[in-house]
């Protein structure tokens, strides 16, 4: 995956964080998906006053895509908010999550979280799940 595609998902997973819904923790989380046709799918965290019915950036975004019909997924970015003026930590997907992203991705999706275009880190989502529960435990 190159630099330039990296920026794009990137500032695409920034552009949903400003649309999140947080009025409980004001931590706001974007995230952009990257289908194999190209396509980029957003979401955004979207709290609710009952914590559970909350939903993550990723999974948003994955619930957006298959419902469009994509299930090949190349990429996904995460970026996670500010607080008080002060960079917190990168906003790793939860476990929930990554095993919502293990459905539907290989071990080798790029997994780049962070809070910017110059501040971030990658991973595979085989290094955030490893020994992932999947349909092949199934059969």
């Amino acid at each position: 995956m190159g630099k330039e595609q990296i920026v794009q998902l990137i500032e695409a997973a920034l552009q949903a964080r400003e649309k999140a819904y947080a009025p409980y923790s004001r931590f706001q989380v974007g995230a952009a998906l990257l289908c194999a046709d190209g396509s980029i799918y957003t979401g955004c965290n979207v709290e609710n006053a009952s914590y559970p019915a909350s939903n993550c950036a990723e999974r948003t975004a994955v619930f957006k895509a298959v419902s469009e019909g994509k299930k090949d997924f190349l990429a996904l970015a995460v970026m996670g908010g500010v607080q008080d003026g002060k960079r917190l930590s990168d906003c790793m997907p939860c476990g929930i999550c990554r095993q919502v992203l293990a459905e539907f991705a290989a071990e080798d999706l790029t997994v780049i979280t962070g809070a910017s275009a110059k501040d971030y880190r990658q991973y595979t989502l085989g290094e955030l799940l490893p020994h992932s529960f999947s349909k092949k435990n199934l059969q």
